[in-house]
């Protein structure tokens, strides 16, 4: 058998990807073998470390309701894409034999890929240890029956829940009501940032204002917003830069680049983000888990602007809780206010940054640690 394989299908954001990425370079400060499974599109600047790393024929939501699937020609997926894709994640599975199957966020989610992973966790049951990965903020279920299918789930096939967050902070049961019903499997890992390297850094994005809107799927209207604030703003004097993501739609993209003013740009990505964002004057991003962690890892001036469209309550619950911590600065107007996103962005700048205190940010390392002891 060997080592770890580890599960993971964004639909939509990027940040599952880039928080495994962050656990499995971690894993391997330590030496473990890990095969890591991405069932959804490539993401840009990932970084796996020397992970194997396979691709599955990759699925994404169709908008943020979730509902419909997308194949990689953008066709809602069938039962014959669903059997081939089983099929060729069981292949995999038996060709390396894991001792520990780690699956990334399923069963508080992903509930429409129980087609392969149930299969594959009665295949693996018993043969390895079978470990779930959630992040600190589960989207609330309002039929009590799926809650009830999520706690037999974990109960029947998992070892252990690996919470990547911190329980003094935000603890599972404020999100998940039967955390009571699992709480033998409970562990808090703290939160999980991306490592930065001395090798990366360099003074780009000195005095910027950066925005940075993850991934870029749901990130539209925070672009549109700034553009339309920047102006309005009396910080509009320094460089405004940005980030798009590899999401954001091309007609999108381009629209926006159009009605940038002086001293405002676009661009897609940077594989050294973290390193501008810790050059930055203030950052005003989404409230996505990694994007968080990104600027609680930064220490900087920030204002926090979480998403809340379809299904998606989880980006609001987290900055609320941050900012009841004194951490981030959140905004919870109209983005398409411009005045008032422009006075956020303002009083924002004049706050003293977040400085470290009370928050465990060793969560990658603390995961990998725990991995080694089941190994």
């Amino acid at each position: 058998m060997s080592g770890v394989l580890f599960y993971v299908q964004h639909l939509l954001g990027v940040g599952h990807v880039k928080r495994a990425a962050s656990i499995v370079r971690a894993m391997q400060n330590y030496n473990v073998p890990v095969t890591i499974i991405l069932g959804g599109e490539a993401v840009p600047h990932a970084d796996f470390g020397g992970a194997d790393v396979r691709y599955l024929p990759s699925a994404r939501a169709e908008d943020e309701t979730f509902k419909i699937l997308l194949d990689e020609n953008n066709n809602p997926i069938d039962d014959q894409w669903r059997d081939a894709r089983k099929a060729q994640l069981l292949e995999i599975a038996d060709e390396i034999e894991p001792e520990i199957l780690f699956i990334e966020l399923y069963p508080f989610g992903r509930r429409q890929f129980r087609f392969e992973l149930i299969p594959l966790l009665e295949a693996y049951k018993g043969r390895a240890k079978i470990i779930c990965s959630a992040r600190d903020v589960i989207v609330g279920k309002s039929q009590a029956k799926r809650n009830i299918e999520i706690t037999d789930t974990l109960n029947a096939y998992f070892d252990e829940v690996l919470v990547h967050g911190v329980e003094q902070v935000i603890p599972l049961h404020a999100t998940f009501p039967y955390a009571d019903k699992i709480e033998d499997l409970l562990s808090y890992t703290g939160y999980v940032i991306e490592e930065t390297r001395a090798a990366g850094a360099s003074d780009v994005g000195t005095r910027e204002i950066l925005i940075s809107v993850g991934g870029g799927a749901v990130g539209e209207g925070l672009l549109r917003g700034i553009v339309a604030a920047h102006p309005l703003s009396a910080n509009k004097s320094k460089p405004w830069r940005m980030i798009a993501g590899s999401s954001l739609p091309s007609d999108a993209y381009s629209d926006i680049e159009q009605r940038c003013g002086d001293g405002l740009s676009l661009e897609r990505a940077r594989s050294d983000f973290i390193y501008v964002l810790r050059n930055c004057d203030l950052s005003i991003s989404l409230g996505g888990y990694n994007t968080v962690m990104d600027v609680m890892s930064a220490k900087c001036r920030n204002l926090v602007v979480p998403f809340s469209g379809g299904v998606e309550t989880e980006q609001l619950f987290r900055a609320k809780a941050f900012a009841e911590h004194g951490w981030i600065n959140i905004f919870e107007g109209d983005v398409s206010n411009p005045n008032e996103l422009a006075e956020a962005i303002d009083n924002a700048a004049e706050r003293p940054a977040f400085e470290g205190q009370g928050l465990d940010i060793n969560g990658a390392d603390k995961t990998a640690q725990m991995i080694v002891r089941m190994l």
